[in-house]
């Protein structure tokens, strides 16, 4: 199943959502007009790389956070900053601009947390948006599960676009997430499966207290 659209209009205009996609996009820009050693290098800066971080929390924790802004390849950028506008406007019309981009921060660095926690001797970098956009999807699941999201779906010959609701396919998404980050191995480059599922239990979490005390 891809997402193609849902049938959850804003009421405000997502400027943060707007503003991370541009920023993702210029940076990947950056990236690509890097010679092999000068990427290998920016990304021993920047990127998340989990037995050097073990090894010098406070110096390197900052990683957390600039990994977000990452990408493996063009596909990688894509397919996240696709989910981060489909699923983010919502949330970010929900919480205000500075909470949205606060709880997408710390999604996506609980998630490359936990990574990090699950492989502290692996030299393999983690990279991307992910972890955070799957804190979206976790929040977009809590506040609107009965929303409709338009997927394009694969039937045995052909695809067609069906309505699903945002329960059932986020309920699918997350259930792929936890199968393959059982199986998959951590420590080969790779998806980093325990960090989409990280990053989306942190988000319903996060949004479920706050909606919780929001009613009282």
């Amino acid at each position: 199943m891809f997402p193609l659209h849902d049938d959850n209009p804003t009421q405000d205009t997502s400027f943060i959502v707007y503003a991370l996609i541009l920023i993702n996009v210029l940076i990947f820009g950056y990236q690509v007009s890097l010679s092999n050693f000068q990427l290998f290098q920016w990304l021993n800066t920047w990127a998340v790389v989990p037995q050097d971080l073990i090894a010098n929390p406070p110096k390197l924790a900052f990683t957390l956070i600039s990994s977000q802004f990452l990408h493996a390849n063009l596909f990688h950028l894509v397919g996240n900053m696709w989910f981060l506008y489909l699923f983010g406007n919502n949330i970010e019309d929900k919480l205000g601009h500075w909470k949205f981009l606060l709880f997408y921060v710390f999604c996506g660095a609980i998630a490359a947390a936990v990574h990090v926690i699950s492989v502290p001797t692996s030299a393999v970098k983690l990279v991307g948006a992910s972890g955070a956009i799957s804190g979206i999807m976790g929040a977009y699941l809590i506040r609107f599960p009965r929303a409709r999201i338009l997927s394009l779906v694969f039937l045995g010959i052909f695809f067609t676009a069906i309505p699903i609701p945002a329960a059932v396919f986020l309920g699918l998404w997350i259930a792929g997430q936890t199968v393959y980050a059982a199986i998959a191995n951590p420590n080969l480059p790779g998806v980093a499966y325990l960090a989409h599922v990280s990053g989306f239990v942190a988000g319903a979490i996060v949004i479920f207290l706050a909606t919780k005390l929001s009613r009282k």
